[in-house]
Parts: structure tokens; sequence; C-alpha cells
């Protein structure tokens, strides 16, 4: 009898769907980049994987890659879709019935001597056996909507993994560059100080000879004192850039000079960049995916919430065996059982808390509509994000074209004053003059030289580049599974298998569009 109960609810089941169905909000998108027609952007659709290698750096592919395997961040993200699966497993398991239980009792019984009852004994054994369940009718759609929730609420924490899979990229790639530019400033600093340091000898020595006031000496000895202070200040940044770069790697600071040999000097960024067109982010970008399921797993709230103005139907039924024997041993009880049950529909609705319930519905609607734009928001930011990337990538190419030619002439420039100098036609300062010229000239170029790898990284980060390196459903370590399993004394609990409980067939309560479901793990 319990099963026909099961039976019948399922043919109940599907019933309406309550509260809007979910499509995509419009979002603000250009048809085309403000820099379009440049001859070094590329406006054709890319493959966006592996951005990184279009700089041939074997160093920041080797980073990446360690990143990837070690970033704890990201393992926290791969952690919460485990608890996002769990979290659907969960809303699933509301769709069959929300109350079962299985009880069973034996008791030995001893009547008072004092009872006016006529019994043959004054003891006996009684057992009791029964199986209940109660089922919700989802007439509503209450519960088809709280698994749509759950589901998209999964996307979304995928999505989520994602985003943080492309901050990373970015932020090692980032940090790299930051790295070598540093480096090379830091060597400009040091030549600069050989240079100037020899400017000094000059003036010394012809200080000693009389042709030259102490006042020439003081100038150089403070010009060299205040480039050699460049050197510590730039060392404070790089062990700062390293240090970063280590906790994205996953390891103590410190330890990341051994990985950092082999290839050196600033990346060379290739000479154009591919940027497909503005509406390929919504597709390709995770937060705007994620934004959008955030909105999508709001709005079935909206319908969760509604379903409570009307009536809940229910179906309940237990069945089970009693019997007792006063007359025999604990062996008979069971023998002599007797079989009883009970099945029936119920009715409850709250008619008296419409005004809670109302409101309830209005708090889900006014979280949707936060969502939706945030949702807006998020595809204007990333075609913000895009264009500032292009901008630094070009303009910067641009500033090294101009630098170069200001390096050469400060060199000929200082060529020229020493030499002057030497013949008594110029004076010192402008010695001095030419040489801080020349630093900062060329500690200008070598910023800019970084700049535009950095420009290339942000447009590159900003399109969405990189998550799809994700080895399909590995969200973490094999060991952090292991771990999981034993915890919960179930070693199946976190197979693949058991990792998708089946949903049962549910009508699609929305379009998703280009949304693409990752795949299942």
């Amino acid at each position: 009898m319990l099963e026909i109960v099961v039976l019948s609810a399922v043919a109940l089941s599907g019933g309406c769907m309550l509260g809007p169905d979910f499509s995509r909000p419009p979002a603000p998108v250009a048809n085309h980049w403000v820099e379009v027609g440049d001859a070094a952007v590329d406006a054709r659709r890319q493959d966006y994987r592996a951005w990184w290698t279009a700089f041939n750096d074997p160093v920041l592919t080797r980073l990446i890659a360690l990143a990837y395997q070690q970033n704890l961040t990201l393992r926290t993200a791969g952690v919460r879709v485990l608890e996002s699966r769990a979290q659907l497993g969960v809303a699933i398991g509301e769709f069959y019935p929300q109350q079962q239980a299985l009880s069973s009792s034996v008791s030995y019984n001893h009547l008072p001597i004092s009872l006016p009852y006529n019994l043959s004994a004054d003891t006996y054994w009684s057992d009791i056996f029964s199986a209940q369940a109660a089922w919700e009718v989802d007439v509503w759609g209450k519960l088809r909507r709280g698994i749509e929730s759950a589901d998209d609420a999964f996307l979304a924490s995928v999505a989520d993994y994602d985003d943080v899979l492309v901050s990373l990229t970015g932020d090692v790639a980032g940090n790299y560059v930051k790295i070598r530019t540093t480096q090379a400033q830091i060597k400009i600093a040091q030549d600069n100080a050989v240079r100037q340091r020899k400017a000094l000898q000059i003036a010394e020595a012809k200080f000693k000879g009389g042709t030259a006031t102490k006042r020439d000496v003081y100038q150089a000895e403070n010009v060299l004192g205040a480039t050699e202070a460049t050197v510590p200040q730039l060392g404070i940044q790089l062990a700062e850039t390293k240090n970063a770069l280590s906790v994205l790697l996953g390891l103590p600071p410190g330890h990341i000079d051994e990985l950092l040999r082999g290839q050196s000097g600033i990346p060379t960024a290739p000479e154009r960049v591919a940027v497909g067109i503005p509406a390929d982010l919504i597709r390709r970008r995770p937060d705007i995916r994620k934004a959008e399921l955030e909105a999508a797993a709001q709005c079935a709230q909206i319908g969760f919430a509604k379903a409570d103005l009307f009536p809940l139907f229910s179906l309940t039924g237990n069945v089970g065996t009693l019997g007792s024997n006063v007359t025999r041993g604990l062996d008979s009880v069971f023998t002599t059982a007797s079989l009883y049950y009970a099945v029936g529909p119920s009715v409850q609705w709250n008619i008296l808390n419409y005004g809670q319930i109302t409101n309830n519905v209005r708090v889900a609607d006014a979280k949707f509509q936060e969502l939706i734009v945030s949702y807006q928001n998020a595809v204007l930011k990333a075609q913000q994000e895009v264009e500032n990337g292009i901008a630094e990538f070009l303009d910067s190419r641009e500033q090294v074209v101009f630098l170069q030619e200001s390096v050469k002439a400060a060199n000929g420039a200082l060529r020229i004053a020493i030499i002057q100098y030497r013949q008594g036609i110029a004076d010192f300062t402008t010695v001095l003059t030419a040489e801080q010229n020349l630093y900062q000239a060329q500690n200008s170029l070598a910023v800019a030289q970084g700049n535009v790898p950095l420009g290339l990284i942000n447009a590159y980060r900003a399109m969405g580049g990189g998550w799809q390196i994700r080895e399909g459903n590995d969200f973490v370590p094999a060991a952090t599974r292991d771990e999981m399993a034993q915890r919960t004394n179930w070693g199946r609990l976190l197979t693949p298998d058991l990792l998708q409980p089946k949903a049962p067939d549910l009508p699609s309560p929305k379009d998703t569009g280009p949304l693409v479901r990752p795949p299942e793990f």
C-alpha cells in the first residue's frame, strides 16, 4: 500500500509552475570596439584558452601551470563548487517523500496484580513495526522552482571558479611582467651609477688639477647617491612582487628565484591584439555568466515564495504490524502480529499569513531586480576593462617608440657634454643634467616596455581568457576528494556518479540561450 502512495504522488506532481520564467535581461553592448580601426587590433573571433603563450616565454607558461595546480584561492572556489553541487542534491531530494521513517519496537510488559482485570497472566510481549511517509504534492511548482534555483546556483559556482581562474592567470602574468620590468630598472640604475661614478672621477681629477671647483665634485656625488638610492628602493618593490607571485603559486615567500631562472628580460608582446567583438563577452566572461546565473537562481525563488500563497497538498501513509501475546513466549509474537495501514490526503493553507507571504514574494522579486542590474553593470564594466586594456597596449607601444628616440638623444647629449667638459668648453652642470636625463629616459623606457605586455594581459583578462584550461571537472585535487570521502564514512559519496543525483523529468522553465552548461563532474 505504501508503494501506491508513492506512485500517486508522482502522478500528481506535474502541476503548474508559479512565478516568472527567467530569460536573459537586456544589457547595453557595443557593436564594436573603439580601436577596431587600428592595424594592431584584430576583431576576428579568437581562442583565448592559453593567451599567455603569445609572449613565447617558457618561464611564464611554467608559472601559470604551477599556479593552476597549487593556488589556494582557486582550491577554495573548487570546494565551493562541491558545496553547491551537494546543495543541488538536497534540493532534488525534496522532490521525493519529505518525511520517511521506519520504526520498530519490542517490549515486555508487566501488569500490576491489584488491577481488577481477569487475565490469565500479568505479563506479555508486544511488538510494533511501522513504515511512514509523507509527500508534499508539487502542484504549484514550489519544489521544482527550488531545484531550478539550486541548479542555477551550482552553475554560478562553476562560473565563479572559472572567474577565479581568469584572475589567477592574469595576476600571475602581470606579476611576472612587473618582476622583469623591475629587474630591468635595477640594471639601468646600476649601469647609470657606473657611468656617473666615472663622471665623478673626472670631476675629482679636474679638481685636483685645479681646473674645477669642489662644487663639481659635490654635484657629482649628489647625482650618484640619488641614482644608487633607487636600487634598494626598486629592490623592495621587486621583493614584494616576488612574494605576491609566490602566494599565487601556493608557495611560501622567498621560494621563487629558482622558478624565475631561464628566460630574462621584459616579455615581448605580439604586434596585434585579438579582441573579437563585444557581444562575445557575454558568452566568454565567467563573471558575466555568474551574474546571469545568480539572477536566474533568484528568479526561481520568486515562484518558490509565491507557492506559499496557495494550499499545500500532501499524501501521507503508514503501514506496519502490531502484535502481542500473553500466553506464549517472544517467538510467537511475530507470528501472531496483525497488519495495519492508513493512507490519505491532507491540505494546509496559511490563509491568515497572506500579508507576510506577499511581502516574502516582494523581497524575492526585489532581490531579483538587484541582480538584473548587477548583471547589466557587469556587462558594462567588462567592456570598460577591455577598452582600457586595448588602450594601454596601443598607447604604451606608441610611447615606447618616442622613448626610444629620447634615450638615443640623451645618450648623444651625454657623450658630447663629457667631451666638452674635458675640453673646458662646458661646465659640469651640463654633464650632470645629461646624466640625469639619460637615466630618466632609460627608466621611463623600461616602464613603458613593461606596460605593453601589461596592457595586453589586462585586455585578455578582461576578455575572459584563461578559464578554458580547466581540466574537465577537477575542481579540487584528488587528495581533497579522498579526505572528504573519509570524513563522510561513505566512500561512494564523492564518486562521479553520486555527485550527479538525477532530477525527475521537469519542464524546462527557461531558455538559457547561449549559456553552455559545464561538463558534469
